[in-house]
């Protein structure tokens, strides 16, 4: 195996630390710094950080959507090996990524390693997040 063949258990890291590098903008950092500014007067109103630290390790369910179908169940049970099933999306549209069955954000697909990734496009804003959880 040369050594363009090996692959370091730390590609993710370092292809992470890439789009890190190339995203990093004044107006980027400029705009964070306005949300966690907004984010901690919040807090201040409704507790202290603390109460938050309380949610972060409850598990949730991550789900990257190619597309959706509906198939009858005749069609479904005649699907065998090697069958194509039509999925709504188109190719090179952005994939959906769903926390618990709610819209958080879009990316695309990347290959790192043999595994597939997703690296998030666009993200919804926190309060596009709080509307779609008071309806």
């Amino acid at each position: 195996m040369s050594e363009e063949e090996q692959v370091s258990e730390d590609d993710w890291a370092a292809a992470m630390g890439e789009q890190a590098q190339a995203e990093a903008a004044p107006a980027a950092a400029a705009a964070t710094a306005k949300v966690f500014e907004q984010f901690t007067e919040g807090t201040e109103k409704h507790g202290n950080m603390s109460d938050f630290g309380m949610i972060l390790d409850i598990p949730v369910s991550l789900t990257v959507e190619l597309g959706r179908t509906h198939i009858s169940i005749r069609d479904l049970l005649q699907l065998a090996h090697g069958s194509v099933v039509e999925l709504d999306g188109l190719a090179g549209e952005p994939m959906v990524v769903l926390v618990n069955g709610t819209l958080i954000a879009q990316g695309e697909v990347v290959v790192v390693n043999d595994k597939f990734g997703i690296r998030l496009t666009d993200i919804a804003t926190p309060s596009e997040r709080l509307n779609k959880l008071n309806r």
